[in-house]
């Protein structure tokens, strides 16, 4: 691997990934159309809602006989919980079926707009942490909840853009870019993109990675749309680490004047 691609790279925990753009697995037509999308999107990494899968083949067909273990990292999640209480066990349920620490952790404390309850989110974050797992916790856009999270020893953060589903964008870049300045582990987007542009602005105030999957399953068409937003995620990147010219109030000219023949 080139010095340039090592520099591509991110890691969480012990697990290292190159693609930028993290999946879910829910609302999609069927498993194949999901593993479709997960091709075209890129992904090498996807979230799978503990309390919403079927891991029974006796009850049916079963999402990770189409999106495997052996090829993709899953990311089970504990969405669907609503207490510390329920997150945790849902978590430890997650590593006995699937043999991994990882956990996207998700406590909400609003039915309404599934914003995340910050208080017991940290409550859950901190008994899995201590218990061996490697915690990435959903939580909103607050530069403080991200710092204790930090603190705790989550190796990333995933702060909302909107409410999940909403496919509003990124609704705060303030306090993204803040977050991003006063914590040192990986900030993945997580929640409200809708859009390719909106990935390619979050990737431009310097996100790590992002994590979709209304915007994608939703779309007239998934898999075109997996394709963009893994080029929205990509060009963001690229512009991020290019670096943006200086915003200016007013017009500066695209020639020099000086030598300018005055007539």
């Amino acid at each position: 691997m080139s010095n340039d691609e090592s520099s591509q790279s991110y890691r969480i925990g012990e697990h290292t990934f190159h693609s930028r753009l993290i999946i879910g697995t829910g609302k999609y037509e069927s498993f194949e159309q999901n593993l479709e999308c997960a091709e075209a999107a890129g992904a090498e990494m996807v979230t799978v809602a503990l309390r919403r899968v079927n891991f029974d083949a006796a009850k049916g067909p079963r999402l990770l006989d189409v999106i495997s273990p052996d090829r993709f990292t899953i990311l089970p999640n504990t969405a669907g919980c609503f207490s510390a209480e329920e997150a945790i066990t849902t978590a430890r349920l997650g590593r006995e079926l699937l043999d991994t620490d990882l956990v996207k952790l998700e406590v909400i404390g609003d039915e309404r707009t599934l914003f995340p309850d910050v208080a017991a989110t940290l409550e859950a974050a901190k008994v899995l942490l201590d218990d061996g797992f490697t915690v990435l916790p959903y939580i909103t856009d607050d530069p403080v909840a991200c710092q204790r999270l930090e603190a705790m020893g989550c190796p990333a953060v995933m702060p909302l853009a909107a409410p999940i589903g909403s496919g509003m964008g990124i609704r705060n870049p303030a306090n993204l870019r803040i977050i991003l300045e006063t914590v040192e582990v990986p900030v993945i987007v997580d929640a409200g993109v809708g859009t390719a542009s909106d990935a390619a602005v979050a990737m431009e105030i310097g996100a790590t990675a992002l994590l979709m999957n209304t915007a994608i399953a939703h779309a007239k068409d998934p898999v075109k749309m997996a394709t963009a937003m893994r080029l929205g995620v990509e060009a963001g990147r690229l512009a991020y680490r290019a670096g943006r010219m200086p915003q200016r109030l007013y017009a500066a000219a695209s020639s020099p004047l000086d030598g300018l023949a005055r007539f």
